[in-house]
């Protein structure tokens, strides 16, 4: 059977709206939507034994039936599961992510300190998911927005964030567009014969090559897809946030190392996660694992 796409929500707006992405999302995708509310986190604010773990149950299916509820009224042909876990938030969802398509989160939760947990909660799972990860951004996630967009770097997403990227842009049958960032730098020593005619034009040429690289293949995969390609010199972040103003989805790559310690980012992803004004998709490339 094919995998699920899983949606974590904590009974937050911003949980149900990533909820509404997630139905969506399944339906474009002919996906099962599985929704899964950790109640681990809401013991912290309530009373040690049995009262405050029945509270926080209580809490998760609570939040599931309206989940429930909401995901039917958005799109009544999506086929939803539940679930209800007493675990730690961070480590049920890189535990679903081991047997999901994809996983969903909303930006933030609950105000004050569930806030603050929620936030921290969406980037750890982020940076440690096996799979890929959509937070979404946004009070209004998608409104007025149109077409894929793909930052394109030389290692950490590899061709899962490309596919990602072209599979999204198939589905929806929109725009995708591909950024690739590069640099001239002040002193370059390396010697080359383009050099000659201005170190800009040779890493400008590098940068387009290597663009070409990381799509042709995956492309042999979506011939309908014809992705726009842009090449920017300066940030990678920079230009990727700017055009999340126009875009429904941002899509950037990231290395995984399963077993190792913190947060497995990289400086655009974060700032992604941070700032965007769309959905950021976060495409790992795990190395060394299961899902490489």
């Amino acid at each position: 059977m094919e995998l699920p796409l899983t949606v974590g929500i904590d009974g937050s707006e911003p949980g149900f709206r990533a909820l509404d992405w997630a139905v969506d999302e399944a339906a474009v995708h002919g996906l099962r939507l599985r929704v899964v509310y950790a109640s681990r986190w809401e013991r912290y604010e309530l009373s040690a034994g049995p009262w405050g773990q029945q509270a926080g149950d209580q809490a998760g299916r609570d939040a599931v039936r309206e989940g429930v509820r909401r995901a039917a009224g958005r799109n009544p042909d999506v086929e939803v599961e539940t679930e209800v876990v007493a675990e730690d938030p961070v480590q049920a969802l890189v535990q679903e992510s081991l047997a999901s398509w994809a996983l969903v989160t909303g930006a933030r939760g609950h105000g004050g300190f569930a806030g603050l947990l929620l936030g921290s909660v969406g980037l750890a799972v982020a940076a440690r998911a096996l799979c890929p990860v959509v937070v979404v951004r946004g009070d209004e996630p998608c409104a007025g927005h149109d077409g894929v967009l793909l930052g394109v770097s030389d290692t950490p997403g590899g061709p899962e964030a490309v596919r990602f990227a072209l599979r999204e842009a198939a589905a929806r049958d929109c725009r995708l567009e591909t950024v690739r960032a590069w640099r001239c730098p002040a002193h370059d020593p390396t010697p080359h014969p383009t050099l000659a005619d201005g170190a800009c034009v040779y890493h400008q040429a590098r940068a387009d090559t290597l663009l070409d690289e990381a799509l042709t293949g995956p492309l042999r995969e979506y011939p309908m897809v014809s992705p726009v390609r842009t090449l920017v010199e300066g940030s990678a972040h920079r230009a990727l946030q700017e055009r999340t103003a126009t875009a429904a989805l941002v899509v950037i790559g990231a290395r995984r190392h399963p077993g190792r310690p913190g947060l497995q980012l990289g400086h655009a992803a974060r700032v992604l996660l941070h700032h965007a004004r769309c959905p950021v998709a976060v495409v790992p490339r795990v190395v060394g694992g299961a899902r490489e």
